[in-house]
């Protein structure tokens, strides 16, 4: 009798390390947020499921909230939102954000899901390579970002947001929403 049981339990924690441990490897990771760079949509302590599969079947899009490793130093990770896609040039002037396409349509950049007080500082005009990203932070005066140590390498996002868990008041799930620019 406590063979069996013991038996069952065993094959109990075996199936759930069968299917937690892939899925945790492969597909979905945990990441609470510090800091304040990506208020006022992300706080400190938020909760989040990054999902790491959906880059492997397309590319990162423009607006997408991802969590990747830090450029300067690989072993921290950063939350921060694309706003420049592969081989576009990214321009900011007098607070504006305006990008140049591949295909050399000049876009300014909307950004519906900041305050309206937000504002980018700063004069840069940087051309992104073939597999980078420019990204900031939606907390644009507490953001260190692309402004600061330039273009993220396609080869260093663990995954885009895909979740938010905790607080409770604040679970959500997150799409691109943004029109396609």
């Amino acid at each position: 009798m406590w063979k069996n049981i013991l038996w069952e339990n065993l094959e109990i924690i075996l199936i759930a390390l069968l299917i937690v441990v892939p899925l945790r490897t492969f597909v979905v990771q945990p990441f609470i947020v510090h800091g304040s760079s990506m208020e006022p949509n992300f706080y400190p302590k938020d909760y989040l499921i990054i999902d790491e599969l959906s880059y492997r079947f397309r590319d990162p899009q423009r607006y997408e909230i991802i969590v990747f490793k830090a450029p300067n130093q690989p072993s921290q990770f950063y939350i921060k939102r694309i706003i420049g896609l592969p081989n576009e040039e990214v321009e900011i002037k007098n607070g504006q954000i305006t990008i140049t396409t591949v295909t050399g349509k000049t876009l300014p950049i909307e950004e519906p899901f900041l305050p309206k007080n937000i504002t980018t500082e700063g004069n840069l005009k940087i051309k992104l390579g073939p597999d980078q990203f420019f990204v900031l932070g939606d907390n644009r005066q507490a953001s260190y970002d692309s402004r600061n140590w330039g273009p993220v390498d396609q080869d260093l996002i663990i995954g885009r947001v895909w979740l938010r868990l905790l607080p409770l008041k604040r679970v959500s799930a997150f799409t691109l929403s943004q029109p396609e620019n």
